[in-house]
């Protein structure tokens, strides 16, 4: 019988149980997926926590990879055999099986094992839209990135250095600034060492960068208005520290007419056209090795309340995965 994780009260790590559950048979225009791996994000603690809400009682994680075992009626992209991954709802990743809307997968290539496309189905395809729809970067631009040695921030300055765009991150210590540095980061701000917007503006002689990408929300918010350049663009793309202050529209004309957008990785890959061209490329590169996915963290998918700890806590590094399969990762 199959496995999953469901929680009934939002809460600590603790409200996330681990049942066995009825997966049944895919319905119109559905699959049955087995999977090998599935991926950890800190969205996860989000829905986990009621930031985002979800109908209870409710699955657990937006983001696996595996081979479909079964399709429903309608379904003519996908056969059963298939390498698929995912991210996106309906909540329900934390699972050995479950029964999902084929709209939602992706053809993995054969190049692309489970366990690393778990790592970075998310964690890419959030990269693929900062950097190729947000905003229209040219080589030579330079902007600031927030939690660089995040799951994101690694393959982020990785594509950037592909681009030409130059990339000052921060992280919260030395250790993390050399994993950084690693993945192509061209300036390391240590912020719990240094003040980033004057040391951003130090860098940029005074000017400014043309965007921020801020994934952390509450803490960096000041910093990230301040470290831009007149009439640039502040991502503001997670809120790990908690929601962005209200904002004072007069403050933005105050700081040099300065933008800030909230996007959602749903809004990106809503279009299947989109998704699969950005997918597409996200894959090619991952693929032909110019962008590493490293796993930092790995734990059994029975192990999942520990790894939210750890989540929470800032003690994970890059990426990190739910392993169902360890027989069949590849």
């Amino acid at each position: 019988m199959a496995q999953a994780f469901r929680f009934y009260e939002t809460g600590a790590p603790e409200v996330l149980r681990w049942e066995q559950v009825e997966v049944g048979r895919p319905g119109q225009n559905e699959v049955r997926i087995r999977h090998r791996a599935v991926g950890l994000n800190f969205a996860d603690t989000y829905f986990r926590t009621g930031l985002y809400p979800a109908p209870l009682p409710a699955g657990m994680g937006v983001e696996a990879a595996g081979v479909i075992e079964a399709v429903g009626p309608g379904v003519t992209d996908f056969a059963a055999g298939d390498r698929v991954t995912y991210t996106g709802s309906p909540l329900g990743a934390y699972s050995t099986e479950r029964v999902m809307p084929a709209e939602h997968l992706i053809r993995l290539p054969r190049e692309i094992p489970f366990d690393t496309a778990a790592a970075m189905t998310m964690r890419g395809l959030t990269t693929a839209y900062l950097l190729r729809r947000i905003h229209p970067l040219q080589s030579g631009d330079i902007v600031l990135l927030h939690a660089a040695a995040g799951g994101v921030g690694l393959i982020f300055t990785q594509w950037a250095k592909l681009l030409g765009i130059t990339v000052i991150g921060t992280v919260s210590s030395e250790h993390k600034a050399e994993i950084a540095r690693a993945h192509g980061c061209d300036h390391v701000i240590v912020y719990t060492e240094e003040d980033v917007a004057q040391r951003v503006r130090e860098l940029t002689d005074g000017v400014g960068v043309r965007v921020v990408y801020d994934s952390i929300g509450r803490t960096t918010f000041e910093s990230s208005l301040n470290s831009l350049a007149r009439r640039g663009l502040l991502v503001c793309f997670g809120t790990s520290s908690g929601p962005i202050p209200p904002i004072d529209a007069m403050q933005l004309a105050v700081k040099g007419s300065v933008f800030v957008t909230r996007p959602a990785l749903a809004d990106y890959i809503a279009d299947p056209a989109e998704l699969a061209e950005l997918a597409d490329e996200l894959f090619s590169h991952v693929a032909q090795g110019r962008i590493r996915i490293g796993i930092n963290q790995r734990y059994e998918l029975a192990d999942a309340i520990a790894a939210h700890r750890d989540l929470e806590s800032g003690a994970s590094i890059g990426s990190s995965v739910l392993t169902v399969d360890q027989e069949g990762l590849s």
